[in-house]
């Protein structure tokens, strides 16, 4: 029965080839499925589209490598596959029709995805990246076909606006707005931008986009560009996603093959191209106009608003910028229609949004979940809690420029208002996860420290004020903060926020406003206490032993690399404050608890 169903082209397996496919072996487990093939009876299968192949980011990230063996329909999926475990697969499951129980995904990852509804990801994990026609197969193009034939640039417009698309990129400003003032602007040439430069940690979603479906991307830029009155485009992407890079570079190429990019596109008259271009990391060119400045060859500073790119952007020329998810999502808009997108999310908050779920969570990876879902499902549902069974504590949304959300917010539902009251934002999609061992002051100064980093220097408010702030979290977390330090956290915060030219230097204080508003007891714990509750601080940490636990095994004393711990053997040892760097590499170390740290 296998070899018939192999030989009627009803047999594909489907290997995860995103980042974090190929950095678990991807490569090498797809030419071991291809080679497996080619050894056996089913070989007349493998091709592009009946056999082993490529796809993108999965999702499920944690149980890379995932694969899919689907056969008539019905798709079993593995995990953790290494390259040994092909043959096994073929002979076993594909040829012999009995699946291998024991490799295959557990529970959790149907819960995984059982919670989300994949509008913008649905091709991601299921088509070739690299092929236009697994593209096309799957509905690729048509919506911009019947964009070209058969539809006014203002009608594009109204679809969009009654869709209540919003940006995916930062502040959620509404994307028809955007198109409607930009095609209104004056301007001998007009540009469209795929915002790529997607720099939050532990964000992925963009990357993932361009690695599994880069062709939507390109479909997106292809509608926005006839609505807008466009003929140049260009994507804007970071050079440490070459994976991205280089899958969307092919993409384009192939467009340009078929007929999608170039002179005349798709007979309709249209020209329109586009163009990649590298950015080198610094995370101030997520802000459009410091964007602009990068793609003019220029420093990568923002600058004063208005005028607004729309109005004035690219070489002075009216310019649209979406991120990579927007452009993704309009030809998803244009084949269903505005009302099918609009009857997902919420009033105000249309539609589907992408999350990377990262930090102290069990089911690591990217999820895509309406608007308006409770914290709570994506967290516990979907994202299967907390490791070792730890008690959550927040979770940072909008990257280092964003708010922590507290337990008592847990059921709050996900949408752009409901973030920015709780002192959040929506950005681009991060989602940071805490348990009760993290330290709230620690994770402000973290966030606040990186902002500094990136900040371009270029205003006072950002460029010292944030300095200051990181001083003033560094002293409280080293034992040296007063309650002087607080008052001057909360004014210094607004100060930040209200006179910085750009939304860098203006989000910068969402971190410390917020771990004030909800953990404001661990900032009293520091200052009065000299204490670290969860115990992070290192200036605040003390290692004792306990000797009544302690039974002189030595492992501690052998593994301090201070040589800090002595006692002898079989009797309780004791810790020399005086050499201890507190590394808690005892703590770690020991397996009778006798290791006290307080």
């Amino acid at each position: 029965m296998g070899r018939r169903g192999a030989q009627d082209g009803n047999i594909t397996v489907k290997v995860c080839m995103g980042t974090g496919g190929i950095a678990t072996g991807g490569e090498k487990v797809l030419a071991a499925f291809q080679e497996g093939f080619a050894r056996r009876p089913v070989s007349g299968t493998v091709e592009k589209r009946c056999g082993a192949h490529r796809v993108g980011c999965r999702g499920f990230c944690a149980k890379d490598v995932l694969v899919d063996v689907i056969i008539n329909g019905v798709t079993t999926t593995y995990q953790f596959v290494k390259p040994e475990m092909a043959d096994r697969i073929i002979d076993e499951h594909i040829i012999g029709g009995a699946p291998i129980d024991s490799w295959k995904a557990g529970p959790e990852y149907a819960s995984f995805h059982g919670g989300q509804n994949k509008i913008v990801l649905a091709n991601c994990g299921n088509i070739d990246p690299e092929d236009i026609n697994s593209y096309i197969a799957a509905g690729g193009y048509r919506a911009a076909e019947r964009v070209l034939t058969a539809l006014m640039p203002d009608e594009v417009i109204k679809e969009i606006k009654s869709s209540g698309l919003r940006g995916r990129g930062g502040a959620g400003f509404a994307t028809a707005m955007k198109w409607e003032i930009c095609r209104r602007s004056p301007g001998e040439r007009k540009y469209v931008i795929c915002n790529g430069d997607e720099g939050d940690p532990g964000a992925f979603m963009d990357r993932a986009i361009i690695e599994g479906d880069p062709h939507a991307v390109i479909e997106g830029m292809i509608i926005g560009a006839y609505a807008i009155g466009s003929a140049e485009g260009f994507v804007y992407i970071r050079a440490e996603y070459p994976l991205a890079v280089e899958r969307l570079r092919h993409a384009i190429k192939q467009a340009r093959e078929r007929g999608w990019l170039g002179r005349n596109i798709a007979a309709s008259g249209m020209d329109f191209d586009i163009q990649v271009k590298l950015g080198a990391g610094a995370f101030v060119c997520g802000e459009e106009t410091a964007l602009i400045a990068s793609l003019e060859d220029q420093i990568g500073e923002p600058r004063p608003k208005p005028p607004f790119p729309v109005n004035k952007g690219l070489w002075g020329m009216p310019t649209n910028i979406n991120n990579v998810e927007t452009w993704a999502t309009v030809p998803k808009i244009m084949t269903n229609g505005a009302r099918w997108f609009a009857s997902m999310g919420t009033e105000k908050s249309k539609g589907t949004k992408i999350f990377s779920l990262v930090g102290k969570i069990n089911n690591t990876g990217l999820v895509e979940v309406p608007m308006g879902i409770p914290l709570r499902k994506i967290i516990y549902d979907i994202g299967g809690g907390i490791p070792k069974n730890k008690k959550y504590k927040a979770v940072q949304t909008g990257g280092p420029s964003g708010g922590c959300i507290p337990w008592e917010h847990i059921d709050v539902p996900v949408d752009y208002e409901n973030l920015t009251a709780l002192g959040s934002i929506m950005g681009s999609g991060g989602m940071v996860v805490m348990d009760e061992d993290t330290c709230m002051v620690d994770v402000a100064k973290f966030f606040v420290s990186f902002c500094l980093d990136e900040s371009c220097g270029q205003c006072t408010p950002c460029r010292e004020g944030t300095r200051a702030l990181v001083g003033l979290l560094d002293d409280i977390t080293a034992g040296r903060g007063t309650e002087q330090h607080l008052d001057t956290l909360q004014e210094l915060c607004q100060v930040v926020k209200e006179a910085s030219l750009c939304g860098l230097g203006k989000t910068v204080p969402n971190p410390v406003l917020s771990t004030l508003r909800y953990f404001r007891h661990e900032y009293d714990a520091h200052i009065r206490d000299k204490k670290c509750p969860a115990g992070v601080c290192r200036a605040l940490i003390r290692f004792s032993i306990d000797p009544a636990k302690c039974t002189g095994c030595t492992a501690c004393a052998l593994a301090c690399p201070q040589k800090a711990i002595s006692g002898e053997k079989k009797k309780p040892h004791a810790i020399d404050q005086g050499l201890c760097i507190k590394c808690g590499i005892c703590f770690d170390t020991c397996k009778f608890g006798s290791i006290q740290k307080a």
